[in-house]
């Protein structure tokens, strides 16, 4: 084989694997941003929660008005603030600290614990909350695949040529960790 060939060949194998590595990146910035807008959907589904909870807590402890408000201008601020998951979760670590203040308020009142409105939203929470954290864990281990072949060799020289970056992780507490969770035999 003539060395032309050879250096050809080369060229070829390299250049598909360039290509190949290339719309791996491409796929896994697709992915990443389906990851995304799972997460946001579930945030949104706190989001719509929120309000209703917060009128709940409203009428049996009023003289909470501070939490209460604290709580819906958290969720102003976390609706307000989408895009890019660094942002997001400032606005969302902001408005898990007010629910969690607000699940506390909550517990200084045994009539407001005992209604069912109430156990039925704090169930809905702690379920969408569960749903947060798996989005969440499914696109940060989106994040980091991409991000580890962003780093790594030899594909970081076509990250580097396509302009691929580093993703940024979505981290945020989950709000009901430390709130006592609805007893499951007090469904109405």
């Amino acid at each position: 084989m003539s060395p032309l060939v050879i250096a050809l060949v080369l060229a070829g194998v390299v250049l598909g694997w360039a290509v190949v590595s290339f719309n791996r990146f491409v796929s896994q910035k697709n992915l990443i941003s389906n990851s995304w807008s799972n997460v946001e959907t579930e945030l949104r589904r706190r989001y719509d929660l929120i309000p209703n909870l917060v009128e709940t807590v409203g009428g049996y402890a009023a003289h909470e008005k501070a939490t209460l408000t604290e709580v819906i201008e958290a969720r102003a601020g976390a609706v307000a603030s989408s895009g890019e998951p660094a942002s997001q979760a400032d606005a969302e670590n902001v408005l898990v600290e007010g629910l969690r203040h607000l699940l506390a308020v909550s517990e200084a009142y045994p009539e407001l614990v005992a209604s069912t409105h109430f156990l039925d939203l704090q169930r809905q929470l702690v379920t969408t909350e569960d749903r947060i954290q798996a989005a969440r864990r499914l696109f940060n281990g989106n994040v980091r695949d991409y991000n580890r072949r962003v780093e790594s060799v030899p594909s970081r020289f076509v990250a580097a040529a396509g302009r691929f970056g580093k993703a940024d992780y979505f981290e945020v507490e989950p709000a009901v960790r430390e709130a006592r969770r609805p007893n499951s035999t007090n469904t109405a």
